[in-house]
Order: C-alpha cells, then structure tokens, then sequence
C-alpha cells in the first residue's frame, strides 16, 4: 500500500492518491466576498407582477392616462380661449380693465368642433354709462351659436339666442360721480333713494335732502322722479324748488319764533306794508306794535303770527324789497342765485337714469329695476343677438 504524499513544489500541488494525483497550478483562487444584491430580483419580480397584469386591466390603465391628457388639453384650450375673448372685449368695447368671460360646459373641444357652446358668462367692472359708471354688469349668453370656428382663436362671431343678466349702480360710484363727495345716496324700500348731504350754491353748503323713486323708462332705461327737494340755510330758512304756495324761501319755525325776541327784525317786517298784508295782521295792531316793544313781542310770539309768517315766500320778498331780506340775516348774492335753482335744475344735478345701448340685431330690454342695500340693481334680458 502507498501512502500520500503532498509535494510542496512551488506553483504546484500534487495529491498522490491510491487511484492518481490531481493538479492545481494555483490559477483557480478564491475570490472575495460581496454582499447579495436584493434589488436586481425585485426588478425582476416587478417586472413579472406588471407582465401578469391582465390584458383588460392594462387597457383600463391606459385609458384613465390618456383621459388625463385630453382633459388637460381641453382645460388649457378653454383658459386659452376665455383669456382670447376677454383681451377681445376689452379692446373693443374699450373698457378699463379686461373682463371676467366663463365658459361653461364639459368638455369644451367637443362643443367648439360642434359650433355651439352651453352658456358664456361674462362680468365687466366699471363701465362707463352717461354720467355714472356701472359698478357691475353681468350678463349669460345661452345656446351660443359660433359662426365657422377653426380653433379656440379664429371665432369670428356668434348667435345669442338668450341672454340674462344684470346691472348694478352702487351708492358709492354715485356719492363719488353725482355727490361729488358732499352727497350721499342711500336706498329705502324697493324703489326708493334718499340724497342727503350739503349742495355749494353762491359761497355757502347749503343742507341738501331730496328723495328719488326708481323706475322703469319703457323697455330700455330707467328714470328717477326727483320729490321732497329743499336746501336748508342753517335754521334760518328752507328753500324748495317749485312755484307752489308750499315751495320757494320760508323761514323755519325756529327763526318765525325768535322774532319775539329780536325786536329790530321785527319792526323791519312790520315796517313793509305789503309783508303786513299777507301776515293778515290789522293796521291799529301793527302801529301799536311798532310804539310798543311790548306790543309787538306780543304779537311775534303769538303762534297764530309764527305760522303765517313761515308761508311768506321770501324770494317774492327779496325781489319787491331786498334790503328787508339783508336786515333778516340774508346774504344777497344767495337770494340772487336761488331762484336760478330750479326744479329741473336741481333734478338733473340728481338724475340717476340711463338707457340700454341698443343692439345692431335681436333685442335688449329692461326686465326689472330694484334698489338694494349696496346701490340700484337692473334686471335684463335679451333674444336674438348677434356679436362679431
């Protein structure tokens, strides 16, 4: 029997054994040790769960990602062409500030290739109306019909055949424009506006009220009928517009009553034979009163001459005897240009009316007018408009 034997000659190991020897010339080392890569098999096992996905749950996937796509496309189109339509009203009705323009309706490219459109809104701030500005006008187009469009730009015009909306008026624009800020406007009620502030007139600011009702002018406009107008002088006197026993320059109940105690006044009334007449007080009185301080206290300060002398009409006076109405405490250059502040001249200081524009085709009228809590509201409706 043989016994192993390991040869240690360099680059060479020999292992003699009963049936041979094997050889190893050193080549084959071991190599280092590294770590297992975990991710490289879950790429692969990833690929396999998605590769075993059915067939119907891929195409359902595919289409929920293609459906995103064309609803952003229809989205952009849409923000793309309400900005197109608002830069395009603002130009050509050459207002202010670019409109606000909403398209309704889902989706908006299927419409368009159908020349149709649901509804158009669009809201247009501060438009300029003769003397006022509109605070706001809003108005829908229904069943819009677009005339040959290639493409959210290339509109050339559209048929409306239905239009709502409506017009605001507000207080404020109104204080600012007609009140030249020493007016104010307010609403009372459905129909009424009340105007209360201080009206210049020949160097003073005279108290202004003056009521206006709000109504419909026809189909088109409306139109404000101006009552209850008077300009208070301080407490001395009141003056209304108009050529009624009522109307015209009266003194207040307040200034009638102090002539019982302003004694040189009086005896300038009572000093007038013509204001003596239309106070209705007797000749043998009024010379007493004149004699007598007493007297003539006595008769200023009864009420029954305290009411007769506020319906003397003191423009009538101011005319016949100006220097009277200057020892009352009247400036003359105001009673000069009082009566030149008539009616009419007052009401259209006031005026809130206006008219719709009328439109080249179809229809535009009023609907309703109303008065709210922030300014005059104006319902309106329209049938077979064209634009474009």
């Amino acid at each position: 029997m043989r016994t192993p034997h390991i040869s240690t000659h360099p680059g060479l190991t020999i292992f003699d054994t009963f049936d041979g020897f094997v050889a190893n010339d050193g080549a084959d080392e071991e190599e280092p040790w590294t770590p297992p890569n975990h991710r490289r098999g879950n790429r692969r096992r990833k690929r396999g769960r998605f590769a075993g996905l059915p067939l119907a749950l891929k195409a359902v996937v595919g289409v929920c990602v293609l459906t995103a796509f064309l609803t952003l496309a229809d989205r952009w189109a849409l923000l793309y062409a309400e900005h197109r339509a608002a830069n395009v009203l603002e130009h050509r009705l050459k207002l202010n500030a670019a409109p606000e323009v909403e398209i309704e309706g889902f989706p908006f490219l299927t419409q368009l290739a159908d020349d149709r459109l649901d509804s158009v809104r669009v809201t247009v701030p501060d438009v300029a109306a003769d003397r006022v500005t509109l605070a706001k006008v809003t108005a829908t187009a229904h069943d819009v019909r677009l005339d040959d469009p290639d493409g959210p730009t290339s509109v050339r015009g559209a048929g409306i055949p239905r239009l709502d909306g409506d017009v605001l008026l507000s207080f404020d624009d109104l204080d600012r424009e007609l009140g030249a800020s020493q007016v104010r406007f307010s609403g009372r009620g459905h129909d009424r506006v009340l105007a209360r502030g201080t009206f210049p007139v020949a160097g003073h600011d005279l108290r202004l009220r003056a009521d206006a009702r709000i109504g419909r002018d026809g189909e088109h406009g409306i139109a404000t009928q101006i009552g209850g107008m008077r300009l208070d002088i301080g407490d001395l006197a009141t003056y209304r517009p108009g050529v009624r026993a009522s109307e015209g320059l009266h003194l207040t109940r307040r200034s009638a009553a102090r002539l019982s105690h302003e004694t040189r006044k009086a005896k300038a009334l009572f000093s007038v034979p013509a204001v003596i007449r239309r106070l209705g007080v007797p000749d043998p009185v009024v010379r007493q009163a004149l004699r007598s301080d007493d007297k003539l206290a006595q008769v200023t300060g009864s009420p029954r001459f305290v009411h007769r002398a506020m319906r003397l009409n003191l423009i009538d006076l101011a005319l016949e005897h100006p220097a009277l109405l200057k020892r009352l405490g009247f400036d003359p250059a105001l009673l000069d240009a009082l009566p030149r502040l008539t009616r009419p001249v007052l009401a259209d200081r006031l005026s809130l009316g206006f008219r719709l524009p009328a439109p080249h085709h179809g229809a535009l009228r009023v609907r309703d007018v109303r008065v709210e809590k922030d300014g005059i509201r104006m319902r309106i409706e329209g049938a077979g408009l064209a634009v474009g």
